[in-house]
């Protein structure tokens, strides 16, 4: 990765630190420098350097961290999160890696090993957004999916319809590589009706060439029940 500033020997020297903390936050989604200190085994002075030639590069940009509970002194922790661009310079090579690792899968393990690699990548995501959307009355979850999605940059938002709620994603940073694994998707759907706790279904995918991600939601007229991690499917 290029990066510019005034002294092109600083720049080069930090480069591949600097191409740490960018993959870190990619792999790991929205964090804020104290986490990524820690991760990295960084100093806090450090990382910010480092922060701060991202952001000034357009590689990353920063969101206030979301809250539940009560609010303590001082302002706000700032999440940094990859941007568009930021993901363009990885997203090629991630891509590439990514769909012959999961060839190699399917090859030894068949179709059922990729299904449950699908499922595991989703782990932590479903872990973080079970507690927020069981703070939300269940007409109000798909909405609540909605705003977690776009934290973490799915660019999601929710429509009404007569008989429902209907999800639009506008980014999916797997879909080059759910292109050739659909797994990716169906994985993703499960953990909707997981978290939602209602069947949903999926209309159309980046994937498949349509120009969002689309997923139905029946309307939610009675209390439903969030499905807790021992329900996911493994297999």
């Amino acid at each position: 990765m290029k990066y510019s500033g005034s002294d092109e020997v600083a720049v080069i020297d930090d480069a591949p630190t600097r191409e740490r903390v960018a993959t870190t936050i990619l792999e790991n989604g929205p964090s804020t420098a104290a986490d990524l200190a820690v991760q990295l085994k960084l100093t806090p002075a450090a990382v910010r350097r480092h922060l701060d030639q991202l952001l000034a590069d357009g590689v990353l940009e920063t969101r206030d961290k979301r809250i539940t509970g009560q609010r303590g002194r001082g302002r706000p922790a700032k999440l940094f999160v990859i941007t568009d661009a930021g993901r363009d310079h990885f997203a090629h090579a991630y891509d590439e890696l990514a769909a012959g690792a999961l060839r190699y899968l399917a090859e030894t393990g068949g179709d059922d090993a990729v299904m449950a690699f699908a499922r595991h990548r989703l782990t932590d995501l479903e872990d973080r957004y079970r507690p927020l959307l069981a703070l939300a009355d269940p007409a109000d979850r798909p909405r609540a999916l909605a705003d977690a999605l776009s934290q973490d940059g799915y660019a999601a938002s929710t429509g009404s319809t007569p008989a429902g709620i209907q999800m639009c994603q506008h980014h999916c940073p797997v879909a080059h590589v759910a292109e050739e694994f659909p797994q990716m998707c169906e994985a993703e759907t499960e953990m909707f009706a997981r978290l939602l706790g209602t069947h949903v279904q999926r209309l159309a995918t980046i994937a498949h060439g349509d120009g969002v991600c689309t997923t139905y939601m029946p309307q939610i007229s009675i209390p439903a029940q969030i499905s807790t991690p021992v329900e996911r499917q493994t297999s």
